[in-house]
């Protein structure tokens, strides 16, 4: 239990960001197993625009410190890869 009013306050806001950053992950999940999906299934359609949509998610999550920049910029190298070999078996 907080001592002051200032760490209270502290307290629920803490726990109103850790809800939001859960929600972002979440989401960041969702978009990069709905991409590896897509590339297992080889739906060439879909492959740029969950990349578009994952890459600029975790560029988001990144600015706003819900994950580290590092983080954000190795998924997206790992992701591009897999767009790469995806793109190449299709051709």
């Amino acid at each position: 239990m907080a001592n002051t009013r200032s760490a209270a306050k502290q307290a629920r806001a803490s726990l109103r960001r850790g809800a939001q950053n859960k929600s972002i992950k979440s989401r960041l999940h969702t978009l990069e197993k709905k991409f590896l999906a897509a590339v297992a299934a080889k739906k060439s359609e879909d492959f740029n625009e969950l990349y578009r949509l994952l890459s600029s998610a975790l560029d988001k999550a990144a600015k706003t410190k819900v994950i580290h920049r590092n983080n954000a910029s190795r998924k997206k190298s790992r992701l591009s890869a897999h767009l790469k070999v995806a793109v190449a078996k299709k051709a």
